[in-house]
């Protein structure tokens, strides 16, 4: 029986060796909340979420001093009464935001523990539709210095080259004829069979701009059109979801089941990109994708593909794991001792226990920080 002995946390800050820009904004280093759970036993799980540039020590304080202490001494396959013990405590300090993702961490964790100490990867742990494979798209198109047209359409013609039916890019910064011009380049370089996704980071502000952009991006045949406004204006989700062709994704940043069942009740959204790093967990994550099913609608989890894998690879109304085919951008593969393996555009499920990865002690070493009072990279709550 896994009795949790002790949880430990360490922030690692891994700077992008090119910054890159979003539509709304730029993106220089990644902090990582790093989770792991030992039980008595001797059996570890670990689990993660992340911040973008600065404030990860936000989230190693919600889990040393918030959600962590209630855990040790706990049995691990007692999941949902734990993340519903967590939820509670954080109440009034975070039911989105940095403490949900700190709850996310230590969730992925829970369920990383008890794969191991059941000796299955966790897709088989959870309940597996595939054993084998998963579809994936590869992510990338980024806005960087001195990127032209032709470099942004050579790059998404060289995933069509390596197996991939799908690809996504950036959209949002440029003006319309600009991004246009983009989408021409890139639908010519990767043919009318292949599915192009657009991620506009929260570009838009209202309804009218977002119509102008998006008559224009219909004539190249997008899959989906991703984040076309902050996450809080449901009603413009509501409004273009209404006024395009094009299904209209989001959710990679909500956190909570009763915020998802806001946007699929409003039809704001034909498409959730939840997120487990951010939603509340694996726990969360799978009672959200039940709720999208009840509704007819897919979940294409964003990024994190070392996790996401297993909840694709587990959950009948799912499709694709966002693909990032380097460490550029997410450069989370670089504190990892294990790296999926992408094939003829899918991704290889992993044969070894749990998530099937643990952190890479070298790296840890490298990236880790080590804060002000703090006695080495983990703090340690037992």
């Amino acid at each position: 029986m896994p009795i949790i002995e002790s949880i430990s946390v360490c922030i690692a800050r891994v700077p992008l060796d090119n910054p890159v820009t979003f539509s709304t904004r730029r993106v220089t280093a990644r902090e990582y909340c790093l989770v792991r759970i030992r039980s008595s036993d001797g059996v570890e799980g670990v689990g993660y979420c992340y911040a973008v540039n600065s404030a990860g020590r936000l989230l190693a304080v919600a889990v040393t001093d918030l959600l962590a202490p209630r855990l040790v001494g706990q049995d691990s396959h007692r999941v949902e009464g734990l993340w519903s013990e967590m939820y509670q405590d954080a109440l009034l300090l975070g039911r989105a935001g940095g403490v949900m993702r700190a709850l996310s961490a230590i969730d992925i964790a829970l369920w990383d523990l008890n794969a191991r100490y059941a000796g299955a990867p966790l897709y088989r742990y959870l309940g597996a539709v595939k054993l084998d494979q998963v579809p994936a798209y590869a992510s990338g198109g980024y806005y960087l210095p001195g990127k032209t047209t032709e470099d942004l359409a050579r790059e998404m013609h060289n995933h069509v080259k390596e197996g991939f039916k799908a690809v996504k890019m950036k959209v949002g910064l440029q003006t319309v004829a600009d991004e246009c011009k983009r989408l021409a380049a890139v639908r010519e370089a990767i043919g009318d069979d292949v599915r192009l996704m657009l991620d506009a980071n929260n570009a838009w502000r209202d309804l009218p701009t977002a119509l102008e952009y998006m008559r224009g991006f219909e004539a190249f045949n997008p899959f989906w059109i991703e984040e076309p406004f902050s996450p809080d204006d449901i009603d413009n989700h509501v409004r273009l979801a209404r006024a395009t062709s094009v299904t209209v994704a989001t959710g990679e940043i909500e956190a909570g089941r009763w915020r998802f069942k806001e946007l699929l009740a409003s039809n704001a959204t034909t498409m959730l990109q939840t997120d487990a790093t951010v939603c509340g967990g694996i726990t969360e994550w799978r009672r959200i994708a039940a709720t999208a099913a009840s509704y007819g609608i897919t979940v294409e989890p964003h990024a994190w593909h070392d996790v996401h894998v297993h909840l694709v690879a587990s959950t009948p109304n799912t499709t694709y794991v966002e693909w990032m085919p380097d460490d550029h951008i997410v450069n989370f593969r670089r504190l990892i001792d294990r790296q999926l393996v992408a094939q003829d555009g899918q991704l290889l499920l992993p044969q070894g226990v749990g998530l099937g990865f643990d952190f890479d002690a070298a790296a840890i070493e490298e990236y880790g920080v080590e804060y002000p009072g703090q006695q080495g990279k983990w703090s340690v709550v037992a």
